[in-house]
């Protein structure tokens, strides 16, 4: 079973009297363990995708199913609980809590689950922390981090919760070339040994470089679908 199946999937914006279409008839899977780029040029369709699959927005018509559950079909607690705990999200501007140092960032999702006791939390916390090599700026708040050092805690976070998914919406964007890189070869080795299915939006041919399959967007259609 795919853990990703989109069929014959529309998805249009009412922008005032008119409706503007983002997605036009999109069909693909993603199988579990995939490291999957979706390409085009901006307003192709690329970030409604992604928001479709973290269960942010929802399709116009067609069917989106997860781990073989039609989205349309989930109440908003059902659709929370999904986000919760099979998708793990990294934005580009990172969306972390300034006021909370690194630990309480990367637990944040866990207090939410309230599924582990405080020992079990230290201890996922503290392992996906030295996953992307921070444990010494463990104590750090975001504002005393670079950006290359803000975007791992954010990786941290997003894998804290053992989620089968990531979504990551351009997440080399903010970043210089050697942060980049290193970003990128971090989340490759993660998908390698952990075999966390990953899923970006992206213009980095960086990222392009690495994907083992890339969909390409146009106009809200599937142009391509290249494998490696």
């Amino acid at each position: 079973m795919a853990l990703i199946n989109f069929e014959n999937v529309y998805k249009s914006y009412r922008l005032d009297k008119v409706d503007v279409p983002a997605l036009r008839g999109v069909s693909m899977a993603v199988e579990n363990g995939e490291f999957l780029a979706v390409a085009g040029p901006s307003g192709s369709g690329k970030t409604t995708l992604l928001n479709l699959i973290g269960c942010v927005d929802v399709a116009t018509s067609g069917e989106l199913k997860i781990s073989g559950e039609n989205t349309s079909h989930l109440t908003d607690k059902q659709l929370t609980n999904l986000r919760l705990n099979k998708i793990g999200f990294i934005f580009q501007s990172f969306n972390l809590i300034p006021v909370l140092n690194i630990f309480d960032n990367v637990e944040f999702p866990l207090l939410l689950q309230k599924t582990l006791s405080r020992k079990e939390r230290v201890e996922r916390v503290r392992h996906y922390v030295e996953k992307v090599g921070l444990l010494e700026y463990i104590q750090h708040r975001p504002s005393e981090l670079s950006g290359g050092q803000r975007q791992r805690v954010a990786i941290a976070r997003a894998l804290v919760t053992l989620p089968s998914l990531v979504l990551a919406d351009e997440p080399t964007a903010n970043l210089d070339s050697e942060n980049a890189q290193n970003i990128i070869h971090l989340m490759r080795e993660l998908n390698r040994n952990e075999g966390t299915t990953f899923v970006f939006s992206t213009h980095d041919h960086r990222i392009l470089t690495e994907a083992k399959r890339i969909v390409t967007l146009e106009d809200g259609r599937i142009t391509s679908d290249e494998k490696r």
